[in-house]
């Protein structure tokens, strides 16, 4: 049973219906997985906004690190006092703490939708990619043909382009991280903030995973989703405003 309504989801299916018909001459009997592609674009192309005040607000933590050493220095003895003096500081340049998730939250709806979409019945049925139906799963490919059958080279496919944005991301968090921790020693107020910084890393693989249990046309929303996600950080990481300027245009 779905968790939206069905008048939703009918709405919903209405709309990737159109972007399909959109794409009928271009894609022929892939366009209904080009219109989940194209839906994916248009989701991060309206959190792009957010992604970039992420970057700037990263850029603006690893400015502000000799100013928060001097603060653990002082405050060495005074943790409670320390992790105030630390807000302050965030408030007064304007950091939020919580910049670099507010992107992957807000795709968390868009996401269980596609998901409740290709998951209710029949309502997709007859939709696919290639020989893998867009609301079948990689069990389902791996009984019809097993893992190199029509179906299976798609899930192939997916697989490689996740698993190298997953190995990306995980070396790129990885050097992120240590510059962070170079830049500024731990501190108790940085608890839970060093300790998300030990797994950050790892859950770059969980795409993989992910791409493995959900139906087709969800898999290709994650990969596409990621894959836009390390263009455009590393865009934005690499030429600062000049980047932001260009990809907002």
């Amino acid at each position: 049973m779905s968790f939206f309504p069905s008048p939703l989801l009918d709405a919903f299916s209405a709309l990737v219906d159109r972007l399909a018909a959109l794409l009928q001459p271009l894609a022929a009997d892939a366009s209904t997985a080009l219109a989940v592609v194209l839906f994916t674009v248009l989701v991060r192309l309206a959190v792009h906004p957010l992604s970039r005040a992420a970057v700037r607000g990263q850029q603006a933590r690893v400015r502000l690190a000799p100013r928060i050493a001097a603060l653990q220095e002082k405050h060495k003895r005074r943790p409670e006092r320390l992790q105030r003096a630390i807000l302050d500081l965030h408030a007064q340049e304007k950091v939020s703490p919580f910049a670099g998730i507010l992107p992957s939250l807000l795709q968390v709806p868009a996401f269980l939708l596609l998901y409740a979409l290709f998951s209710s019945g029949d309502r997709m049925s007859g939709h696919a990619l290639f020989a893998a139906p867009l609301d079948g799963r990689w069990t389902g490919a791996l009984g019809d043909g097993g893992p190199f059958g029509p179906a299976g080279l798609v899930y192939l496919a997916l697989f490689a382009v996740a698993l190298a944005v997953a190995a990306f991301q995980y070396l790129r968090t990885r050097r992120e991280t240590a510059r962070a921790r170079a830049a500024a020693p731990a501190s108790p107020a940085d608890g839970p903030a060093a300790a998300v910084g030990r797994i950050l890393p790892l859950l770059s693989f969980g795409t993989v995973v992910t791409v493995a249990v959900v139906p087709l046309a969800v898999a290709l929303y994650l990969v596409t989703s990621t894959s836009w996600a390390v263009v455009e950080r590393a865009l934005l990481m690499r030429k600062g405003p000049q980047a932001e300027r260009g990809l907002a245009g």
